[in-house]
């Protein structure tokens, strides 16, 4: 269930992104204009280029994850491949979008802190999918190598119980609170090679 009090985390997280995203666009504009201007374009350039992509994609993915969803928003599922292919693009982890069609604000902010807590697990890479029937939600990882913090993966389904969280894991915070507001209950199984989630 919606509450009706303001959240003030997703308020800050949207300010913060929305201030990002433009002088971000604006290096990522004087690359293009530095390749168009006829620069020979040598290896500091693709750098440039490739890391403003990667720091594109994850500040929009942090503003649906962390920014406020209010009620009728939605995000266009062309938006979501395109923030989750720039993150992965070249990395050792593969993530598969199985949702068809846009969904909600609110669906895809639980999907992407879903999909964070599960990146911590997967270090060396692996896969992870994303799935939707109705409104159950299933978010699958897999991969030959885990690496699991117990006390973390308590506190998903047992606020308030496991280690101290620091700030690489806010995510461990937000999934469940954000699940609450939304009167969602979350299913977890672990096991060596495979975490399932189902809310």
């Amino acid at each position: 269930m919606q509450s009706d009090r303001p959240d003030l985390i997703a308020l800050l997280g949207s300010r913060i992104c929305h201030d990002l995203i433009s002088p971000l666009s604006a290096i990522g504009n004087g690359v293009e204009l530095l390749m168009m201007s006829g620069a020979v374009p040598g290896p500091e350039i693709a750098l440039i280029s490739e890391s403003v992509t990667n720091a594109n994609a994850r500040i929009r993915y942090f503003r649906i994850a962390y920014g406020s969803a209010a009620p009728g928003q939605s995000v266009a599922r062309a938006e979501i491949r395109s923030i989750l292919d720039d993150m992965t693009r070249g990395g050792r982890l593969a993530i598969d979008w199985q949702v068809p069609g846009d969904v909600s604000r609110i669906e895809a902010k639980l999907a992407f802190l879903a999909l964070q807590c599960l990146e911590t697990a997967l270090p060396y890479g692996g896969r992870i999918r994303i799935a939707a029937d109705g409104d159950i939600w299933r978010i699958g990882a897999e991969a030959a190598k885990m690496k699991l913090d117990a006390g973390l993966w308590e506190r998903l389904t047992t606020p308030g119980a496991g280690t101290e969280v620091a700030a690489a894991h806010v995510q461990f915070l937000l999934f469940p609170a954000e699940l609450q507001r939304q009167g969602r209950t979350l299913t977890l199984q672990t096991a060596d090679q495979q975490i399932a989630m189902r809310y």
